[in-house]
């Protein structure tokens, strides 16, 4: 599977308080995205069926 970069524009506040609960959960910042958009995908799917 490829891995692709995404850029994105967030406030400092909001980094900073995503590092506070990315660290409790042991999880680098950008490890704690991808576990919340993954988290999205599933909620989706269950909703509308699978993504194809």
């Amino acid at each position: 599977m490829a891995i692709k970069s995404l850029s994105i524009r967030i406030e400092e506040e909001l980094l900073n308080k995503l590092h506070v609960v990315a660290d409790y959960e042991g999880r680098s910042a950008n490890s704690q995205i991808l576990i919340l958009i993954q988290d999205c995908v599933e909620q989706y799917e269950r909703q509308h069926g699978k993504i194809k």
